[in-house]
Formats: structure tokens, C-alpha cells, sequence
């Protein structure tokens, strides 16, 4: 057996560009674009990498760019007025707070600043609260693009058994939650879990995002079982994901790859929750 890769790369090109329609769309109704505001703090050569593709694509999507770039030394009350800002500007539809931020700076109480309208990442308390309850909000960026990726697959959700590597707030909970509203019966493991082979094996649907590469073999794998991989680690011989990918696609139905898969569709989502938080905020003042 030879696993159908689920092309990201691909399918992130299309979710961009039906962005980019309703961009163009919501520009020509309103007289002005939706607003995109990053905030980077620090030097981390990584987040100064991410959110520079983020703001790359935004533009391309012709959504208008406001970046803040704050030295490592700033101040939770600089931070705090900064995001206070953003939150009353009517240009901005959508915030993003960087992580990880600089020590000594309170990542909770700082994102919880972000209103939940504007909450583009899907990463406060009242957001994460809405997902538990299954109330309408902005999703987490990955988590939704590992449900577009299975769904363009025709993975059938509902029914199946899923099993998620991670516990993390950022991927592994939300992405269980999203498996559970759409019927799957789901199981959170992580990389202490016992005899963790028997439990992934279970799974028809198996999501990686423990953060250990190559901690996914053909071990823990169901034979045709989705394997979408959140890893992605730089090593000597360039960059990997969590599972083993040229073991595990000889078992696998489909899966992911490394890079291509998961990570192009964590910014399309994030450029779709843009323009959801700009179109819900125009059909709120109308109302």
C-alpha cells in the first residue's frame, strides 16, 4: 500500500484565493479592506520568519497590513496598550500576537486582551470556550487546516475513531474538539502515554503533534488510517515532521507531508479568519 499524499501547499493556494475573492468582495462593498495587525516581540529569528510569510500572504490576499515590531525589553503595560490600540481600531479585523514572547512577558494575560471578534489565531480563553461549547467563533489556525486537509480527502469524519498526539492548547485539544463536533470518537495521547502503539494503531484518523520527530513509525500505525503530521523540526538533514514519513506511507490511506502539508494551511486559515472576523463585524453593525 502506497499512502495518497495530502497535498497542503496546493490546497492552501486554493483556500487563499477564495479569500482573496471575498477580500476583493468585502473592499468593493465597504470602501475598504480588512485589516490584518501582527505583533511581533523580540528578535526570535523564527517568529521574525513566520510572521513575515504572514504578512506576505496577507498582502498578496489584499488584506491591508498593520505590523508592530516591540524590542524584547518591552514592558507587559507597553504590550497591553499596544494590543488596546488594535482592539478599538476599526481598521484591524484581526489580531495576532506572536508566541512565544520573550520571558517575563504573560502570554495568557496578554492574549486575552484581544477581543474575541478580532481573534484571529482562535487562541483566548473566550475562544477556546466557544469551541468547547460548540458556539460559532474564530478556530485555531491549524486544527482547522488539518480538518480542511482531511476533508479534501474525503476522509469520513463522523463515526470514526481519531486519535491525537498532544495535548498542546495551541493544536492537540482544539483539533480534538473540532474531530468531536464533526462525530469522530476521539482519544488524546501524548508522548507519555503508555504502550502509545496500541493506542494510535486504533485510530483511523491519527494526528501527530507531539513536537518529537520521527516519533510516529509504521509501529503505530492502522493500515489506509489519515496520518496528518503537525511536526516540523529543523535537522541536519533538513526538515522533518513528527512521523516517519517514508515508513508510515507504506502503511498509511493517506498522509502529510513534511514540509507541504500542515503548514501552508495554518496560514490560509489564518488569512480566512481574517476576512470571517471582517465580514462578521460589518453584518454586526447593520444589524
Amino acid at each position: 500500500m502506497t499512502a495518497t499524499i495530502i497535498d497542503g501547499t496546493a490546497l492552501a493556494a486554493e483556500s487563499r484565493k477564495e479569500t482573496a475573492e471575498r477580500v476583493t468582495a468585502f473592499t468593493r462593498a465597504y470602501g475598504w479592506a480588512p485589516g490584518l495587525a501582527t505583533v511581533l516581540i523580540g528578535d526570535d529569528p523564527a517568529s521574525e520568519v513566520y510572521v513575515r510569510r504572514k504578512r506576505k500572504a496577507a498582502a498578496e490576499a489584499g488584506l491591508e497590513d498593520f505590523h508592530h515590531h516591540l524590542p524584547a525589553d518591552a514592558s507587559h503595560p507597553q504590550v497591553a496598550a499596544l494590543i488596546g490600540e488594535l482592539a478599538e481600531d476599526p481598521r484591524v479585523s484581526g489580531i495576532l500576537l506572536q508566541l512565544p514572547l520573550p520571558a517575563g512577558l504573560d502570554r495568557y494575560a496578554l492574549v486575552d486582551l484581544i477581543p474575541v471578534e478580532k481573534d484571529v489565531d482562535g487562541l483566548t480563553t473566550a475562544s477556546q470556550g466557544l469551541l468547547a461549547r460548540g458556539l460559532p467563533g474564530l478556530r485555531p489556525c491549524t486544527p482547522s487546516g488539518v480538518i480542511r486537509m482531511l476533508d479534501s480527502a474525503g476522509v469520513r469524519l463522523d463515526g470514526a475513531e481519531a486519535v491525537v498526539i498532544g495535548r498542546s492548547e495551541l493544536v492537540g485539544h482544539p483539533a480534538a474538539e473540532l474531530l468531536l463536533r464533526r462525530g469522530a470518537t476521539v482519544t488524546i495521547a501524548h508522548s507519555r502515554t503508555r504502550a502509545l502503539a496500541e493506542v494510535t494503531r486504533r485510530a483511523e484518523v491519527l494526528i501527530a503533534a507531539a513536537g518529537i520527530p520521527g516519533l510516529v513509525t509504521a509501529e503505530h500505525v492502522r493500515p489506509g488510517a489519515a496520518v496528518i503530521d503537525v511536526g516540523i523540526h529543523r535537522t541536519d538533514s533538513g526538515l522533518t515532521g513528527d512521523v516517519r514519513f517514508a515508513e508510515v506511507s507504506r502503511t498509511a490511506g493517506w498522509i502529510t507531508p513534511v514540509p507541504g502539508g500542515v503548514g501552508p494551511m495554518t496560514i490560509a486559515m489564518l488569512l480566512a479568519n481574517t476576512i470571517t472576523a471582517a465580514e462578521n463585524a460589518a453584518y454586526a453593525a447593520i444589524r
